[in-house]
């Protein structure tokens, strides 16, 4: 089988099919599918209440870059959980998950674990994460709440480069920045901002209000401070553990 990279041919997209390899859908799992969301709670899902559109650059080589699209859900004041797709269609992928904590939260974290974390200032700042169709006054308190928070986000799918399935180790994310490798490309927030009929320049400039955080915290976006060093996660064989340890 044909190759490109480290994947075969067959579960790379070609362009203008997005949907991994499979049968389609009969009659029969339409009914089911139907019956169950008519009898079943999915009360995780239904706790989804905002979904919010900005960018995403890989740990390893923040020049790739791909818009993101967060579904969030609150579980209290101070941590956040996200289903995050490639687009908001009804037959988008499903690519990864993020999750955000406040600062109070963060500074909490040991140091080792504070580095796999990025900062949301700029990204708010900068009005590169929108909640599509929500005015600005309407999403003001989030977005004042987001300024001041951090996200870890794992991406399992890794659909710029083409994959038709869920391929390999997944890769750590980190958010926009101001300068150097952590600006995203001017081409995919034009896209994004055709889409949506929005402007990310006017946005930001009706952001100036928000408050920046007073401290970021710099084991946070770790490549920024650490001479353009991020992380990767290789998969290696080991040995099973047999036994759970006795706590």
């Amino acid at each position: 089988m044909a190759t490109i990279g480290d994947q075969p041919a067959a579960l790379r997209e070609s362009g203008e099919e997005r949907q991994p390899p499979g049968e389609k859908m009969g009659v029969g799992q339409h009914i089911l599918d139907k019956g169950s969301s008519m009898l079943q709670s999915l009360k995780p899902v239904k706790q989804v209440s905002q979904h919010a559109c900005s960018f995403a650059l890989y740990g390893d080589d923040l020049s790739r870059q791909i818009e993101t699209h967060h579904y969030i859900s609150r579980l209290n004041q101070d941590f956040l959980q996200c289903a995050v797709y490639d687009s908001d269609a009804a037959d988008a992928h499903l690519i990864g998950v993020e999750y955000i904590v406040s600062d109070q939260i963060f500074e909490t974290l040991s140091p080792d674990e504070q580095k796999l974390w990025h900062s949301h200032a700029y990204e708010i700042k900068s009005g590169l994460m929108v909640h599509p169709r929500i005015p600005e006054m309407v999403a003001k308190p989030e977005l004042e709440n987001l300024a001041k928070s951090y996200g870890k986000f794992w991406c399992t799918w890794q659909v710029d480069r083409g994959d038709k399935l869920p391929m390999g180790a997944p890769a750590l994310m980190m958010s926009p920045q101001a300068t150097g490798a952590g600006v995203v490309k001017a081409e995919l927030v034009q896209k994004r901002d055709d889409y949506y009929n929005i402007s990310t320049d006017a946005i930001k400039g009706s952001r100036v209000e928000i408050e920046e955080p007073e401290w970021i915290n710099p084991q946070a976006d770790y490549w920024k401070q650490h001479d353009g060093k991020g992380f990767a996660i290789d998969v290696v064989r080991t040995d099973m553990k047999l036994r759970a340890p006795f706590p």
